[in-house]
């Protein structure tokens, strides 16, 4: 037998034998079609010797270890010669088949990458330090890409497929999923993965990674402990969630936490936390429970605060009575782009309860709930930085006036392709100093901003 690695299997002239022999030209796509097809002659006869029910029921390091025997058996029994490496990776390749995500199994494990984007079976893109990049990873085609969809979401006890083909679910390790399936989009299925840190950022790591500057984590650290109620606007994908998590581990161990999220993704450290999940139509189009309805019900269950993972309807309206009734230090996060487009925001939700208030009485409404509002961006460089921290300063006539405490004031780029810029304080007095003078942190709010003993 000839082997070159993988090879193209042929017959001999005289029909002896199957044998290996390397292609000629362009060796790059040759490789991969030669490794494709070994893996597919493998992948036929290993699916005869194995019980996907059974397979997705042991630990993952075993089946992969069982897998790599039945490679190496298959292998030889097909005169096909691999090396070390070739043997453990397609033994990786088929035990994510069967029980992971396939191609995008190894994204998960790569903890530089924070997003992962399947535009249909072929086309792979992961987010990488803030910087989108196409990947060799590919789906061997729709099908298969669908049947990793679906398993995704029977994981959490949904159902996609053509008459329910959009959901939203949750991995094991909390990141989050969206799947969309034919007909509502034209390329075969688009699976999009956000991804969570093994371990949770602090706002001193955040500090350290240039997303705030180290005066901003000591105000929302007082924030957090003085118990005011915080929105956190910005854009998909800029960090709020995040944010919301670094924030939190500021609360008072002693509190009673409620979330409240479409799919869980906070990640709270406290030991007193109760965590609520939207649940979607069946695919009888019964059964929902929306957010509305959760917060209502946390209201009844004696939270201390009420974290809402994002408003985005008429559960603002309520969010804002928990708000308004005892419930300070409540945390929320919004789809913006300032902070003033927050408050818009906020009110074009609580219009959507249909509850026929004055916009007044709404604003009015808004500005005793919220004291504080951090807009977060993702710039150019793939940074998340923090873009403002500004107060809500009570109301003047119809409008909601917004006292800015920091800003990033943008100053070019420098050589290495990284926004050049510097956080600023206003180094103007809080009305909330006040408030935390009563927490005894009035010295310390004072010198974050730096206005001394002002």
């Amino acid at each position: 037998m000839i082997s070159g690695g993988f090879g193209r299997r042929v017959i001999e002239p005289d029909g002896r034998d199957l044998v290996l022999v390397p292609d000629r030209p362009s060796p790059g796509q040759a490789d991969l079609a030669e490794r494709a097809e070994v893996k597919e002659l493998i992948r036929a006869a290993l699916m005869s010797r194995i019980d996907p029910a059974v397979a997705g029921s042991i630990p993952r390091h075993t089946l992969r270890a069982e897998v790599a025997r039945l490679v190496s058996e298959i292998a030889t029994e097909q005169r096909v010669e691999l090396n070390e490496i070739e043997d453990s990776a397609i033994a990786a390749e088929l035990a994510d088949d069967m029980v992971g995500l396939g191609p995008l199994e190894p994204f998960l494990e790569d903890d530089d990458i924070t997003d992962i984007m399947a535009n249909g079976p072929f086309d792979v893109y992961v987010e990488r330090r803030g910087q989108l990049e196409k990947t060799t990873a590919r789906f061997r085609d729709a099908a298969h890409l669908v049947n990793i969809a679906q398993r995704i979401a029977a994981a959490v006890g949904r159902r996609i497929d053509e008459a329910s083909p959009m959901v939203d679910a949750r991995l094991a390790d909390g990141s989050r999923v969206n799947i969309v399936l034919p007909p509502l989009v034209l390329n075969g299925g688009t699976i999009s993965i956000r991804k969570f840190p093994k371990q949770t950022l602090t706002l001193d790591g955040m500090v350290r990674q240039q997303n705030r500057s180290p005066e901003i984590a000591t105000l929302l650290q007082i924030a957090a402990r003085s118990r005011l109620n915080i929105l956190i606007s910005g854009g998909t994908g800029s960090g709020k969630t995040t944010l919301l998590n670094a924030i939190s581990q500021h609360v008072n161990r002693d509190e009673r936490v409620i979330t409240i999220e479409d799919a869980v993704e906070l990640r709270l450290q406290q030991p007193h936390v109760v965590q609520m999940e939207t649940r979607p139509p069946n695919i009888e189009g019964v059964g929902q429970v929306a957010q509305r309805e959760l917060v209502r019900n946390a209201l009844r269950m004696r939270p201390d605060r009420i974290i809402v993972g994002e408003v985005r309807g008429p559960e603002a309206f309520d969010m804002l009575q928990a708000m308004n009734t005892g419930h300070d230090g409540s945390m929320s996060t919004v789809h913006a782009n300032s902070p003033r487009d927050a408050l818009y925001r906020v009110e074009n939700m609580v219009m959507m309860a249909n509850l026929s208030l004055p916009l007044r009485a709404i604003r009015t409404q808004i500005a005793s709930a919220v004291n504080l509002v951090v807009h977060i961006e993702r710039m150019r460089d793939g940074v998340r930085r923090v873009q403002s921290v500004a107060e809500i300063a009570g109301m003047e006539g119809e409008i909601i006036p917004i006292r800015e405490l920091f800003t990033f004031h943008y100053r070019g780029d420098s050589g290495d392709g990284h926004v050049d810029g510097d956080f600023e304080s206003a180094r103007t007095r809080p009305d909330f100093a006040v408030r935390a003078a009563h927490y005894g942190l009035d010295r310390e709010l004072i010198e974050a901003l730096g206005i001394g003993g002002a």
